[in-house]
């Protein structure tokens, strides 16, 4: 059995393996100037923002400050996370949907059943995340609202960790899976028909993009497990919406 981790370090040795370090360089390239640009914004605003948080907090749990103020801190880190990593994804993802293909034909001697040429490729794939944005943001504004409200944002820091786990497998699963021509409703099918390795390898992407600058370096490696993930616990379920039953095995 194939776990998440283990696809973590064979993706990662695959992709800086001779033949497909090539195509990780522009990624990490558009990454980092992303994240330049980016940290040096918030640098420059996250102060404003943790005060006016904290501005909102009524007088009567004054006397909780010194649990509410770690809280927002921690809320405030997560949702600038979640931030950069859907305008870093945005911008990887035509790179990364080709690596996905090129790691498909080294770990597997075949390619991705996607019969697109390059430029469509690259332009379907930009229209993928939107797709995606379409499923995050709506989810990420109910978390955001839940970490503005006193006493229930005790509970945000662990919505926000488990909402970033499935986020983060949705994200990178999802490359091989649409240059195998399945649709976003059925990757999320057979995502929760595997929940298990689902989460696991979305908690340690979730844990890679949290290790500056090296997750640079690291999330390439984390397209390639996608792909070893997708071969070993995804390709074979079969989700037939004609059927109307639940995903089943081959």
């Amino acid at each position: 059995m194939l776990d998440a981790f283990t696809a973590l370090t064979r993706g990662t040795r695959l992709v800086y393996s001779r033949g497909l370090r090539r195509y990780v360089f522009l990624p990490i390239v558009a990454n980092l100037l992303v994240y330049a640009a980016m940290l040096w914004y918030v640098l420059g605003h996250f102060g404003g923002w943790l005060d006016g948080w904290m501005a909102m907090v009524p007088g009567w749990l004054d006397w909780l400050s010194w649990l509410i103020w770690p809280l927002f801190v921690l809320s405030l880190v997560l949702i600038v996370f979640f931030t950069f990593t859907l305008v870093t994804h945005l911008v990887a993802a035509p790179f990364y949907g080709f690596l996905a293909a090129r790691v498909e034909v080294e770990a597997t001697g075949r390619p991705p059943l996607d019969d697109r040429g390059l430029a469509k490729t690259a332009v379907d794939a930009l229209g993928r995340e939107l797709v995606k944005l379409g499923y995050i943001l709506p989810r990420m504004a109910l978390l955001l609202v839940i970490s503005w409200i006193p006493v229930l944002n005790l509970v945000a820091p662990l919505l926000w960790a488990a909402f970033s786990a499935w986020i983060m497998a949705i994200t990178y699963l999802d490359y091989p899976m649409d240059n195998n021509k399945v649709s976003f409703q059925d990757m999320r099918r057979r995502l929760k028909a595997r929940w298990w390795p689902t989460l696991s390898y979305g908690g340690w992407v979730t844990l890679i993009t949290w290790l500056p600058l090296a997750n640079l370096f690291l999330l390439p490696g984390a397209v390639a497990a996608a792909v070893l993930m997708w071969e070993r616990h995804y390709r074979g379920i079969e989700t037939d919406k004609a059927l109307g039953g639940p995903p089943q095995a081959r």
